[in-house]
């Protein structure tokens, strides 16, 4: 009797679970979605809504529901719109948009935000970075520098607010840098700063002492030299073979201009750069190249964008790629029935194959393995 008994209760179990799996994996994931929708910014959250809409037609499942709600790009509203969130049962929001809008959400309990933001130091454990970071980055251009086997890299930064960021990258990324120099972006400072670091005025006096020692000499080729070192700018070599700027449009090409002025040459020390997204008015600008940077999957890109018009008549910002991703991400996540504990979500090591690219996922921090690319003579190359 009590054998048959521990077979009904056995049995009881075993039917228990399987309805409560069931249940949970047939119940919807509600996913926030904070941007920006009115004020300066809407435009941007207007297309991350309509990125979503398209990823939500991909994934082709009635299980998943977006709640999107307005931050105003303003860090008072976006917590009340976090809470309102919260209060609908939502667990796992896609946003803010801004870095400056992430200020009060460590309050809010049981919540993962996944924001926009590529920004890594000092945030709260509910807030994860999914932008294209600066490790991400230094990550790829390591592998570069890895392959072309380059002995000695200077590393450039601009003395703005993200300088500690790249300081921790490049401890993350373990990057071997031989020196690090930080820059004043204003023109005349940049210039006296750049020429210090190429030691330009040793280089440029060692041009006018040989032109003077050729003057002065008896040598049957005398012309033909002085030709030869009139053509010159500087003589004498600089201690780099690489060079990376952490900079951006019209800042990014005064550094380099400061870099030629000092008789340093792309074409023959290596020009590398960040992330500037595809940037044309690079691909314009011959003198500068060639030049080299991680981005994302530009193919995947190209893909998107094309989608995007089709469905709305216009092209998408880059935002709308990583938010059409984030929510593929989640619905991977939850495949696995890993939506149940959201603290422990992004804690266990994963990878998931997005559009930007593969995302890396480990203790709450999300890192993107990178393309990598040149620009020479007017054309963009894939590298990597």
């Amino acid at each position: 009797m009590n054998k048959i008994l521990k077979i009904i209760i056995i049995i009881f179990f075993c039917f228990f679970y399987q309805f409560t799996y069931s249940f949970t994996s047939e119940e919807k994931i509600k996913i926030g979605l904070l941007v920006p929708l009115s004020g300066d910014n809407k435009e941007i959250g207007k297309q991350i809504i309509k990125s979503s809409r398209i990823a939500l037609k991909d994934i082709n499942s009635k299980n998943i529901e977006i709640i999107p709600r307005d931050t105003k790009s303003n860090p008072n509203q976006t917590i009340k719109s976090a809470i309102e969130l919260k209060d609908m049962g939502v667990k796992i929001i896609i946003g803010p948009v801004f870095y400056e809008s992430l200020n009060y959400l460590d309050e809010i309990q049981d919540i993962i935000f996944l924001s926009f933001t590529n920004k890594n130091v000092n945030l709260p454990k509910n807030i994860i970075s999914a932008g294209v970071n600066a490790t991400s980055q230094l990550n790829t251009i390591k592998k570069f520098i890895e392959m072309n086997e380059i002995k000695k890299t200077i590393f450039l930064t601009p003395k703005l607010d993200y300088e500690v960021e790249i300081k921790k990258a490049i401890q993350q990324s373990k990057i071997k840098i031989s020196k690090h120099f930080v820059y004043d972006t204003e023109p005349t400072k940049l210039t006296a700063q750049i020429e210090k670091i190429t030691n330009y005025k040793v280089r440029k006096q060692n041009l006018l002492d040989e032109i003077k020692r050729v003057e002065n000499s008896d040598l049957i080729d005398k012309e033909q030299q002085l030709e030869k070192l009139e053509k010159r700018y500087t003589i004498g070599n600089v201690n780099f073979d690489s060079v990376i700027i952490s900079d951006f449009d019209e800042s990014l090409k005064s550094v380099i201009t400061s870099l030629l002025y000092t008789d340093v040459s792309p074409k023959k020390k290596y020009f590398i750069t960040f992330n500037q997204w595809f940037d044309d008015s690079l691909i314009r600008e011959k003198t500068i190249q060639p030049i080299y940077y991680p981005s994302i999957n530009r193919s995947n890109l190209i893909s998107f964008e094309k989608k995007f018009f089709n469905e709305f008549g216009e092209k998408p910002n880059y935002l709308s790629l990583l938010s059409y991703d984030l929510i593929g991400l989640i619905y991977y996540l939850s495949l696995n029935n890993e939506l149940k504990d959201i603290n422990k979500l992004f804690r266990k090591e994963t990878s998931f194959k997005g559009k930007i690219g593969i995302f890396d996922i480990k203790n709450n921090k999300i890192n993107h393995r990178l393309n990598f690319y040149q620009i020479n003579n007017g054309n963009l190359k894939e590298i990597f």
